[in-house]
């Protein structure tokens, strides 16, 4: 276009807010070229028309400019008057959780996280925290609760002179003397002690009622006594032909392990009050436990076997059934004797067992299939093994060379703690009917309580378990 075209077009001298006119339409003899201003008088129109405001240097009216840039955010902040706690709040967030930043177009490697992800992984990571408090470990105490002396304790593995009943008194035989320790009380009293041609008591086991006691002794009788009156109830006798180190009940069924290797059941309630004879050990029988059900019963011995019997030959009378010797599995597992068995209070048919000075490991065994389900080595003779009530774990008492405790994480048989304080192998252990103190009984003479389980859970109460009363018909025996 040469200088005299430029100078024939002329620009339109109409105001800017003239009606709309195409562009490049011909006016007489000129090109009309309109404004590059809208060509609305109402600026929001033009806003919401879509088309792009692009200004030119030399036509642009910086008042119209001005009002396009700011009329949008005025309209938006009138939409609704902001509290001064709003304000102070909006603040709050941006400095905490946006850490000021004012630029809003900075370079970033990563998408910014939104207000709305941030406020909701912070309060993901506070219910995180409060479940971990919530499910905070519980704190095991390192020494003994309470420490009393037991002189003439009989240093000897095989006898099982500890037991707690289940009315919260526990029973210990000390020489020849049966003591009871009441323990909502805190008082001692003496029950028994027997002449030096029975003695010395070698097991004591609370019957269920928590009311009556069986005590063992050395000259193979055994003693039903009343620890309310303390009176003796009766004695049975022509059991063994030598020492009872091992007792346990079934209801009203008194198994008793002898150093002859015998297992008998006795019915308390009848006159003939042997019902039942097991043969499978050549050795003392020094450990004997019934299941939970009382459907089946296990023996260790000296002998390092372990057998498993079934109850449902266990009450009869027949002459048959009293010389049956077939038990339901043989365990050979074990290296030395065993006395530690425990049923586990939450698996059925799953049992721990324990080995002595020569074995030192820790089994389990699973009663329905025979299979020996894991070994553990634990470095020291096994004296005594007790399942946790409340969780899953289990507890061991040890001799040399720590003479400690040891309380295990089941399954993973992950050491939880370790508490010392016996200078002796702890040979006794018993539990407390609520499943939260272990009494421990040692070589050293010395009767400790150890706060290891924790407490029991309040939300579940113990199921009351009912018992036939086994001495309601002393008065008239059958």
């Amino acid at each position: 276009m040469d200088a005299g075209s430029v100078n024939s077009l002329s620009f339109s001298t109409e105001e800017p807010w003239s009606r709309y006119r195409k562009p490049f339409t011909k006016v007489g003899s000129t090109v009309y070229i309109p404004p590059l201003r809208s060509s609305s008088s109402n600026p929001t129109s033009y806003r919401q028309s879509g088309d792009r405001f692009i200004p030119d240097r030399s036509a642009m009216d910086f008042d119209v400019a001005r009002y396009l840039l700011t009329q949008p955010r005025k309209e938006k902040e009138n939409v609704g008057v902001v509290s001064p706690a709003k304000e102070a709040y909006r603040k709050l967030l941006a400095e905490t959780l946006l850490n000021n930043r004012t630029r809003i177009l900075a370079f970033n490697r990563k998408t910014p996280i939104s207000t709305d992800s941030m406020l909701t992984a912070i309060s993901e990571a506070g219910s995180s925290n409060q479940s971990k408090i919530t499910k905070r470990k519980r704190y095991i105490p390192q020494s003994a609760e309470r420490t009393l002396d037991a002189p003439d304790l009989v240093d000897d593995f095989y006898l099982n002179v500890l037991d707690w009943g289940s009315r919260n008194v526990l029973s210990i035989a000390l020489g020849n003397t049966v003591y009871l320790w009441d323990a909502s009380k805190g008082s001692t009293s003496e029950l028994v002690t027997v002449d030096d041609d029975l003695g010395p008591v070698t097991s004591v086991s609370w019957a269920p009622d928590g009311k009556h006691i069986a005590v063992g002794l050395n000259n193979s009788y055994v003693q039903l006594w009343d620890s309310n009156s303390a009176k003796l109830l009766r004695t049975l006798n022509e059991i063994h032909r030598s020492r009872v180190g091992t007792l346990a009940w079934n209801n009203s069924i008194l198994t008793t392990g002898g150093m002859d290797g015998k297992i008998v059941n006795n019915d308390v309630r009848i006159r003939n009050h042997v019902v039942k004879s097991y043969r499978g050990h050549q050795e003392e029988v020094c450990g004997l436990k019934w299941s939970e059900s009382g459907k089946q019963l296990a023996s260790g011995g000296n002998d390092n076997l372990i057998h498993i019997w079934d109850q449902s030959m266990a009450t009869s009378s027949s002459a048959a059934a009293r010389n049956q010797n077939q038990w339901l599995h043989r365990f050979e597992g074990h290296d030395a004797a065993v006395k530690a068995l425990a049923w586990c209070p939450f698996q059925s048919n799953l049992l721990a067992s324990g080995g002595g000075g020569a074995d030192k490991c820790i089994k389990f065994w699973n009663t329905l299939t025979g299979a020996c389900l894991n070994s553990v080595e634990t470095d020291s003779q096994i004296c005594g093994l007790l399942w946790n009530k409340n969780e899953r774990e289990l507890l061991t008492s040890h001799g040399y060379s720590q003479n400690q405790l040891t309380l295990w994480k089941y399954p993973s048989m992950v050491k939880v703690a370790e508490l010392c304080g016996h200078t002796s192998r702890v040979l006794h252990m018993t539990q407390s009917p609520d499943g939260c103190t272990v009494a421990t009984a040692a070589g050293d003479e010395t009767l400790r309580f150890w706060k290891v389980f924790g407490n029991p859970e309040m939300d579940k109460p113990a199921a009351k378990k009912t018992y036939s009363e086994p001495f309601a018909n002393f008065s008239r025996i059958r």
